[in-house]
């Protein structure tokens, strides 16, 4: 059923709350969530995104019972993933001329998937539409929040932000509006949906929000495409993603490992016994990835000051829940945290030098070898493994070495957000960069052209 958000604004979106799995199987939703759509009905009337796939022909019946769909003069696409946009293939099949307003990303996003080309309105920051009764729809681009397609809407008069992925959560709720729901599951499930689709877009988070704010527009109301929507306070959740995309961490310390004769397991409890002993204020988590929740612990990761991620030795290498941890974390970017290896092993090692290459490689402090022991610890090997933790939590206190040395790099640079390339040899003519331009002598003011990151955010491809 569709309600009332404010004025002539109705969310006309889905409840899903049975969803445990999103993203495939990459993101678990404990809470289920909800796909937004809202219909607004001024003297122009404006359909802003749809639903998931699966719910497509309900989603069109639905709408059909709110409003002649003939009436419809405009449907806006904030972004083209499927659990936005999955229900317009069903909706165009009725309104084949209704036109779609999306950015030029959108356009390849939305064709990309459906194969079909349908009226597009291509529209860029600044852009606006008519609604009547004074009331305008404003665009604002909002590109690699999270995909390259993304945009956000405003709607002068009511002063809501339709913000598309932004300030949203996977959180199924009969209360709809962030001031009726529990806040603490509130706000588990907005950090946790930071922590693990938005990390790696930090830098942009800031930049955006600064930019958005510097429009002086007033906000009512924020209008997500998952979960609640904010009402009362609506900028809180603003001022919360500032906090988290500053480098952010808690006074926490997370271990994290996997164990086949226990033996891991019993060096984290000892290092974990290190740490507290030298920092008793300090929050100690310890979770054996095996059977917690990857989303979980990666939010925890995000909370972290520091890590330690511990596997034993099986075939020269890590146990694959361990590797397969490392690859989402070099993924999703974390910065301003410090990271260790442990383990155990029996006829051979390798696995703890991986775990701390990887840790490195995916921008963690590593701040030394790591800690190994073999077969299941003895009693003197746990008293190290003690030992090792008190010296983690007095080396947490030593500044971190300058280890960027991309400026030096003459080499192919590839975008950490993005993964576009930037080749020497070819430049880039669009920014005045001529080409033969090595890294070191492309200026500061340099902007990957595909996500807009500066120049501090490329690594040697």
């Amino acid at each position: 059923m569709g309600f009332q958000v404010k004025n002539n604004i109705r969310w006309v979106g889905k409840q899903d709350w049975e969803l445990r799995e999103f993203h495939g199987s990459e993101y678990s939703t404990h809470r289920g969530s909800s796909y937004n759509s809202y219909l607004i009905q001024e003297e122009k009337v404006a359909l802003i995104d749809t639903v998931w796939a699966p719910y497509a022909e309900e989603f069109v019946a639905n709408l059909a019972k709110e409003i002649d769909l003939d009436q419809i003069d405009y449907i806006i696409a904030n972004h083209g993933e499927i659990d936005h946009s999955g229900a317009l293939p069903a909706l165009m099949a009725r309104i084949p001329n209704a036109p779609i307003y999306c950015t030029e990303n959108g356009v390849k996003s939305l064709k990309g998937h459906y194969h079909q080309d349908w009226n597009f309105r291509v529209v860029k920051t600044g852009d606006s539409l008519d609604l009547g009764n004074g009331k305008q729809l404003v665009f604002v681009e909002m590109p690699m929040l999270h995909w390259p397609d993304s945009m956000a809407t405003y709607m002068t008069g009511d002063a809501v932000l339709f913000s598309n992925d932004a300030f949203g959560q996977h959180y199924a709720s009969a209360q709809m509006f962030n001031d009726l729901c529990d806040q603490n599951e509130l706000y588990e499930e907005c950090i946790k949906y930071y922590a693990n689709i938005l990390t790696p877009f930090s830098p942009l988070v800031t930049r955006k929000i600064e930019e958005v704010l510097s429009l002086q527009l007033p906000i009512d109301m924020i209008a997500t495409s998952h979960g609640i929507i904010w009402r009362d306070k609506p900028t809180q959740i603003v001022e919360q993603y500032l906090k988290w995309a500053d480098d952010y961490q808690e006074n926490q310390i997370t271990l994290i490992y996997d164990t086949m004769w226990n033996g891991t397991r019993m060096m984290a409890d000892a290092i974990a016994e290190g740490i507290r002993a030298v920092d008793p204020d300090v929050v100690i988590k310890l979770f054996n990835l095996s059977n917690t929740d990857k989303n979980d612990v990666l939010t925890h990761v995000f909370k972290s000051k520091a890590i330690l991620v511990g596997s034993p030795t099986i075939n020269n290498v890590m146990l694959p829940h361990i590797a397969a941890l490392l690859e989402d974390m070099e993924g999703l970017r974390f910065r301003n945290k410090t990271a260790a290896a442990f383990g155990t092993h029996g006829w051979s090692g390798g696995a703890v030098a991986r775990i701390a290459k990887q840790l490195g490689e995916a921008g963690f402090r590593v701040i030394n070898d790591g800690i190994t022991a073999e077969w299941r610890p003895t009693d003197g090997a746990l008293a190290d493994a003690t030992a090792f933790g008190q010296r983690f939590a007095t080396a947490l206190a030593a500044p971190a070495a300058d280890t960027d040395c991309s400026c030096q790099q003459n080499g192919k640079m590839r975008c950490k957000t993005c993964s576009w390339i930037y080749d020497p040899a070819v430049g880039d003519a669009n920014q005045g960069v001529a080409t033969g331009t090595a890294w070191a002598d492309v200026p500061d003011t340099f902007l990957c052209p595909t996500c807009f990151m500066g120049k501090g955010d490329f690594v040697p491809a």
